[in-house]
């Protein structure tokens, strides 16, 4: 059986913006390997010319890069429309927990910290791919999950699973961006909105009921953080 390439995929494009050479050449290889077209930085003002020259569909930023960090890349480019639904993973060397939170708070999908293995990564990427969401309409579809935002209704293996009004509002913003990491007070503020008074545990709640419902462990915790959809 012929292997299809990624490249006949809709999302294929991938930015690398690093300012170690080595970390460039084996992350490229790697990647056009499996069928990306890879295109790179040095800096964070070269990737963003780059990021507008070629319009990727996936974004791999360094954070400690000169001529604009990470964070600033990312930042400037989530301002622009064009780049709003672009998937930004951060790939460093900094693995504590503040500066994940601040990577995540800028508008990164995903924080990968180094070393990891080229294998690893390339898995990471393609599983992004793969759950990059179908929408015909008001019907997303994510693999045996349908979600059909203007009947409120949802339908997992065939079978119509009943939600209340505001598990339905969670399970759409999560599923929205599968695999990205909604902060908490992102998710108060988009589904309860700023009016309402709501603690955290309300959130654990609603999730521990649509977990249950659909009888899946299909959201994530991210401990300190938040919570990501995946299947």
């Amino acid at each position: 059986m012929q292997k299809l390439s990624v490249m006949e995929n809709k999302a294929g494009k991938i930015l690398i913006a690093d300012d170690e050479p080595d970390i460039l050449e084996i992350i490229s290889f790697n990647l056009q390997s499996e069928g990306y077209e890879v295109f790179t930085a040095k800096n964070g003002e070269q990737a963003i010319e780059q990021a507008k020259k070629h319009m990727p569909d996936l974004i791999i930023l360094d954070v400690m890069m000169p001529r604009k960090n990470g964070f600033e890349v990312c930042n400037i480019l989530r301002l622009q429309p064009a780049f709003k639904d672009t998937i930004i993973i951060f790939l460093t060397a900094l693995n504590d927990e503040s500066t994940e939170i601040k990577g995540l708070e800028t508008g990164g999908d995903d924080y990968i910290t180094k070393p990891i293995s080229p294998k690893v990564l390339i898995s990471r990427i393609n599983a992004l791919f793969r759950r990059i969401t179908k929408e015909t309409g008001s019907i997303l579809q994510i693999g045996d999950l349908q979600i059909d935002r203007e009947k409120y209704n949802v339908v997992y293996k065939n079978e119509e699973i009943f939600l209340a009004r505001k598990e339905f509002e969670l399970l759409a913003l999560l599923t929205s961006k599968p695999q990205k990491v909604f902060l908490r007070n992102e998710i108060l503020h988009q589904v309860w909105g700023t009016d309402v008074i709501v603690g955290d545990r309300t959130i654990d709640v609603h999730i521990r009921k649509i977990r249950q419902k659909l009888g899946a462990d299909c959201i994530t915790t991210v401990k300190g953080v938040g919570y990501k959809f995946q299947m």
